[in-house]
């Protein structure tokens, strides 16, 4: 699930700070500007202390994590008040991340499975636990985010984001707005299509429209999605995980499933942009930390998930992003000092999904030895077409 940011621009220099970020880290540290001692980043924001500062000797950290999912000042901002110099690479799809994990051979310290593949990763070997007397922060995530199917005790993971997918249409330009993942297979709908390139999540909606489970075993069941999904893929014009509202907004497609935030942003920016939650119940997910085995900065990883759980610096994440919020602190801490901020994701049943919509909801889960079957299923049917 790729995730997506929502940033103005802010003059060249922090153009030129994004897109160095963004090709993968490397030379020194944010070098700070100062306000009456505080340091502050190159956007004017002014950076909240570590709270507790954690004791770490280690001078860089190594994450492999989700595109565009993090705001700026966060990340300039733990590298100023550390002197934590942070390399970021990035991918867009769960299967890419343990690809190249799996594989070996990378420097990684922290990265940013959903749901599903944390037990995989378990399985695998390639995770270590996470130790809780390192996390106080911790706290500042809600309970109903925490112990979770995929992790009991949280053991080897903590909560980051979360959200749904759903159906995305834009009202100006489809008279029939879909209702239901059925409906998607219409024909006046075909060549008119965006869908996130998430496996999983797609084989899941094809299993709905079925009758079956999202996380069925069964081989025969399987077998009829695959059927059913080769007719839709035939009709999808693009899969985008890296920026799927793009199409939407320039008009490129007319409607399709998309994640949360991306739908958000396409709202904001064209109204007609509608989020449709599907009769047979949208797609939740939880996306997730975990430390990998052979991290070489576990010092500074757990500095890091520390400094970015507080709720004064995690709820950039509202600003920045619009996805579902698990930290309590963070929205606590918009309530009071950010009520625009608080107030846009509060009253969005994008980002805030009524009740009706979690109880109707299938969340994705790990199906072990089954899951070549799905990777089978979604190499064939997109590879055909």
């Amino acid at each position: 699930m790729n995730k997506r940011r929502n940033m103005k621009w802010l003059g060249l220099v922090m153009a030129i700070s994004l897109i160095l970020t963004a090709c993968g880290g490397g030379g020194q540290p944010s070098e700070p500007q100062t306000t009456d001692g505080a340091k502050v980043t190159s956007s004017g924001f002014t950076c909240p202390e570590p709270s507790p500062r954690v004791d770490v000797t280690s001078t860089e950290l190594n994450v492999f994590v989700w595109t565009e999912y993090f705001p700026q000042d966060m990340l300039d901002c733990f590298e100023l008040v550390y002197g934590i110099k942070l390399n970021r690479d990035e991918y867009s799809s769960n299967e890419e991340m343990y690809a190249k994990v799996s594989a070996g051979g990378t420097a990684y310290d922290l990265v940013q499975p959903t749901d599903y593949i944390v037990p995989l990763m378990i399985r695998q070997g390639l995770l270590q636990e996470m130790d809780h007397a390192q996390l106080s922060n911790l706290k500042n995530i809600d309970s109903g985010w925490l112990d979770k199917g995929f992790d009991p005790g949280n053991k080897y993971s903590i909560p980051y984001l979360a959200g749904t997918d759903a159906i995305v249409v834009n009202t100006d330009t489809v008279e029939n707005v879909p209702q239901s993942w059925a409906d998607l297979w219409k024909p006046e709908y075909a060549g008119k299509m965006v869908f996130i390139d998430d496996s999983r999540a797609v084989i899941g909606l094809t299993l709905l429209t079925l009758g079956y489970d999202v996380n069925t075993t069964d081989p025969a069941q399987l077998d009829e999605a695959k059927e059913k999904l080769s007719e839709l893929v035939a009709n999808i014009k693009v899969f985008d995980s890296d920026s799927p509202k793009t199409a939407l907004i320039a008009g490129d497609a007319d409607l399709g499933m998309v994640w949360t935030g991306e739908a958000y942003i396409a709202n904001q920016e064209n109204p007609a942009i509608q989020y449709i939650y599907p009769t047979e119940g949208a797609i939740l997910w939880q996306d997730n930390w975990v430390m990998l085995k052979d991290a070489a900065h576990a010092d500074a990883a757990y500095a890091w998930l520390n400094y970015m759980m507080q709720g004064d610096v995690f709820w950039l994440t509202m600003r920045d992003f619009q996805y579902t919020n698990p930290n309590a602190a963070a929205l606590e801490f918009a309530k009071t000092n950010q009520p625009e901020v608080y107030n846009a994701y509060a009253d969005s049943p994008i980002t805030n999904p009524p009740a009706e919509v979690i109880a109707n909801g299938h969340g994705i889960e790990d199906v072990g030895d089954a899951t070549p079957l799905y990777d089978d299923i979604w190499v064939e049917v997109k590879g055909s077409n």
